[in-house]
């Protein structure tokens, strides 16, 4: 009985350690998920996007990055598969718009049939430094993304915006 009972306790013990390891891990495997892909600057890049009318959301400058299966939804009249990535970065400007000022955003959609209130994409924001910048992009993305790409599967730039595709 004393033997049954020491199981009983090593079991909830370890039953308890179990517990505290996953919620430990949980929230390093949720913000891993948060974070910009590491080489996407090797992926196809657009051309220099400026855009002067201060009204506009996307006043600056902004260079937009493909990976390979977005580029398939390029070339596919902007139908893309499951999983597919697609980087913007948002540059000021400067004095002189030729010149790029200092990175002040990062944005990315990634292709994910479970977001089905943004259309089947997951939009993430963050700093220029490239962690999460707390700023709510369905709120503040996919209302644009509806309005402007409804039926370029919510996905504002196309083909024509990358050299060579």
């Amino acid at each position: 009985m004393i033997i049954l009972g020491a199981r009983k306790i090593v079991n909830r013990i370890i039953l308890i350690l179990f517990l505290a390891l996953i919620s430990t891990i949980s929230p390093v495997i949720a913000a891993s998920s948060q974070m910009l892909p590491n080489g996407y600057h090797k992926w196809l890049k657009s051309e220099r996007k400026v855009v002067t009318d201060k009204n506009s959301l996307f006043y600056g400058i902004h260079y937009i990055y493909a990976d390979s299966k977005a580029q398939r939804g390029y070339k596919a009249a902007n139908k893309f598969s499951e999983g597919s990535r697609i980087i913007v970065e948002f540059f000021n400007i400067k004095e002189n718009p030729s010149v790029d000022g200092p990175k002040n955003m990062v944005v990315m959609m990634q292709k994910d049939k479970s977001q089905k209130a943004t259309g089947g994409w997951r939009f993430l924001s963050f700093g220029s430094d490239g962690k999460p910048s707390g700023l709510d992009p369905v709120t503040t993305c996919f209302g644009c993304h509806q309005k402007d790409a409804a039926k370029r599967d919510f996905v504002i730039s196309v083909k024509n915006d990358f050299k060579g595709l």
